[in-house]
């Protein structure tokens, strides 16, 4: 069955990264799988948490929101609603875990950055898509402290690999690279791949939407998900200008 778009089964959308989006943020990254748009921001703070303080550690976290009419239709924000929802918090923290397997918290030193992920428009993997400009953001960030000589250690250790996600899933039975929105709805089996830049994996979230899957299209979907991360590292590297 052929895609909503065109594209092949393992090819990814047309994917760019643009460095410097917003003036203020240290690291900022506006990131875009096909129609979907994140807006990927690093802060950094002196010092670090309470629990946190005196340990010679800094810390990196991150939090996810989507604007409310990102989608086709509009949702309430968060803030007006007085809490956070499960789903939002969810992402939040995988986009921490992620960002946190990429860098030397020792090297860092006491020292917080916190990546702010915010869902300008909605077309399907805005998890996979805000992971991979938050570690570029990171990255423009951890320059900044080495500019001012606020770190712990040399910036080569602090910022010691890097990280990208990709979604893919089944549909109709075929295994298929980074779903937009119509695919992502419509797929048998879901599946979100956290890889570094070489290959190792961070985190692999998989659910049977419709029933169960086989060991052959698990494999068959981590294999599209370690190239996929591949290309997105390249696209990474080219955009640091690494």
């Amino acid at each position: 069955m052929a895609r909503p778009d065109g594209r092949r089964p393992d090819q990814l959308r047309p994917v760019t990264l643009t460095r410097q989006w917003s003036m203020h943020p240290e690291g900022s990254v506006l990131v875009e799988f096909g129609d979907t748009r994140v807006l990927c921001t690093a802060s950094v703070t002196e010092g670090v948490p309470r629990w946190r303080k005196g340990s010679g550690l800094g810390w990196v976290t991150a939090e996810y929101s989507m604007l409310p009419r990102a989608t086709t239709t509009r949702s309430d924000r968060e803030s007006v609603k007085g809490r956070v929802g499960g789903r939002t918090h969810e992402i939040s923290r995988l986009i921490g875990r992620s960002l946190r397997a990429t860098i030397d918290l020792k090297a860092l030193g006491e020292n917080s950055i916190v990546l702010d992920c915010d869902v300008l428009q909605a077309d399907g993997g805005t998890r996979t898509a805000a992971i991979t400009g938050a570690y570029v953001a990171l990255s423009d960030a951890v320059d900044w402290l080495a500019d001012r000589k606020a770190l712990a250690g040399k910036p080569a250790k602090v910022l010691h690999r890097s990280v990208a996600a990709v979604s893919v899933g089944v549909i109709e039975g075929e295994p298929r690279l980074d779903l937009c929105y119509l695919e992502d709805v419509a797929a048998e089996v879901d599946m979100n791949v956290v890889c570094t830049g070489d290959g190792d994996f961070v985190e692999v979230q998989g659910t049977g939407e419709s029933g169960v899957f086989a060991r052959d299209q698990l494999d068959a979907l981590l294999d599209l998900g370690v190239a996929g991360c591949a290309e997105l590292t390249e696209a990474q590297r080219k955009a640091l200008g690494k």
